[in-house]
């Protein structure tokens, strides 16, 4: 192998890291490794992160597989009783030169997962990005304070911390000087941003100085965001920057008071349909995803029906729909199950439901001249993250001009404006 090869299961954070992973241990000589970097979000992906680790081992015998992650992090020995692991590294150590160093003489720890719960501080600068010239992905946040009954996630990355400002604006604008003309902030719960920084700094805070202060930068986005969390100055960054894209994803994960409460979530429906409800008074123009959650424990057919319906009353567009999955170690799994074949076929009615939701906002598109970052050849994305084919051939990075011509229910075409 000429590089290490590494698998990324999980988040877009993962993804991240990942790239960190592959310039250290690239550095350290480590070309025969293979890292896996485990997603510990589900049961299933658990599962699936072992069937991967000895798949790798009976394809590569005599490579070294190193294995990551939350899934490490939160359950170490389940990893190191396996032998085809040779190196187990929590979340803290896999983003660190040392650790890929050691690894490369005799002086290494077969397990190195320290406790995650002490870490307070985040990296600011691993790496300049990671994407393309199109669109690269910023890490300004990391960890969750909150106890979601369903989510495993806080004890795999620790404490919410946050990159300090001044390190997140030289790195974005580093990266718009080599030609990246869209950035995604990204992190686990990135509207708790700021909160561990001096001062009063936050997320729409920290915008606001990006915009600012990189007058380069044509195109910002966020990756998903807490609206219970969203302070003043993002709401008002959301109403003014046009250079802030019009598409929000949102940590919704019910339309159902009880279960939100459930869920130990920290909004009500009523507070989801007033965060859109305002939001789209100050910019008509925006687009909402949202993630939800079917067939979570003790929900009943009427509280599901609530959750298809929040799709119509917050005029949702794209829906990352996730059946539930009981996650050992976290309350939601000792509370009474929603029977497999119902949670199976309430997120069919529920990605049905989106499916129909964004057909009708591509229908809406007809006519419309739309701004194309293009991604590949023949298709890009508009401002409201909506996929276009165009016919024109086009790097990947151009802007391009267009008019909405059509779609298939799940992107648009077009024809390019000269």
């Amino acid at each position: 192998m000429a590089d290490p090869y590494i698998i990324t299961l999980g988040c877009r954070l993962n993804a991240y890291e990942s790239e960190v992973m592959r310039k250290n241990a690239g550095e350290a000589g480590l070309d025969d490794a293979i890292i896996v970097n485990t997603c510990a979000v589900t049961a299933e992906a658990v599962r699936q992160a072992t069937q991967t680790i000895r798949k790798l081992r009976r394809e590569n015998p005599d490579a070294r597989i190193v294995v990551t992650g939350c899934a490490a992090q939160i359950e170490p020995q389940r990893f190191a009783a396996l032998a085809e692991v040779d190196y187990v590294i929590g979340n803290v150590e896999k983003v660190k030169a040392d650790t890929f160093a050691r690894m490369s003489t005799a002086s290494s720890e077969r397990v190195q997962v320290d406790d995650i719960m002490s870490v307070r501080e985040t990296a600011g600068h691993l790496i300049d990005g990671f994407g393309s010239r199109t669109r690269a992905y910023v890490q300004v946040q990391n960890g969750c304070d909150h106890r979601c009954t369903f989510c495993i996630i806080p004890y795999g990355r620790g404490p919410s911390r946050s990159v300090p400002a001044g390190e997140t604006v030289a790195q974005i604008r580093r990266l718009v000087e080599g030609g990246c003309r869209e950035v995604v902030l990204t992190g686990v719960d990135i509207t708790a941003y700021g909160a561990d920084l001096p001062g009063s700094m936050t997320l729409g805070t920290l915008v606001r100085q990006i915009l600012k202060q990189v007058p380069g930068l044509e195109r910002l986005r966020l990756s998903s965001i807490d609206q219970v969390e969203a302070d003043d100055a993002l709401l008002q960054a959301i109403a003014e920057e046009e250079r802030l894209m019009p598409h929000l994803h949102l940590s919704m994960q019910s339309g159902d008071d009880m279960v939100l409460k459930r869920m130990k979530r920290r909004h009500s429906r009523a507070d989801a349909e007033r965060f859109c409800d305002s939001v789209r008074r100050m910019r008509p123009d925006v687009v909402f995803g949202a993630d939800l959650i079917a067939g979570f424990p003790t929900e009943t057919e009427d509280m599901f029906s609530n959750s298809l319906d929040i799709v119509d009353a917050c005029g949702l567009t794209y829906l990352h729909v996730f059946p539930f999955s009981a996650r050992d170690g976290t309350p939601a799994a000792r509370m009474p199950q929603v029977p497999r074949v119902t949670v199976k076929e309430r997120a069919a009615r529920l990605r049905e439901k989106g499916a129909a939701a964004l057909s009708r906002f591509l229908a809406a598109q007809a006519g419309a001249e739309v701004e194309v970052l293009m991604e590949s050849d023949g298709v890009g994305r508009t401002r409201h993250f909506a996929e276009i084919c165009l016919p024109a051939a086009a790097a990947p990075g151009a802007l391009m001009h267009a008019r909405v011509s059509g779609h298939d229910g799940r992107r648009l075409s077009g024809e390019v404006l000269v």
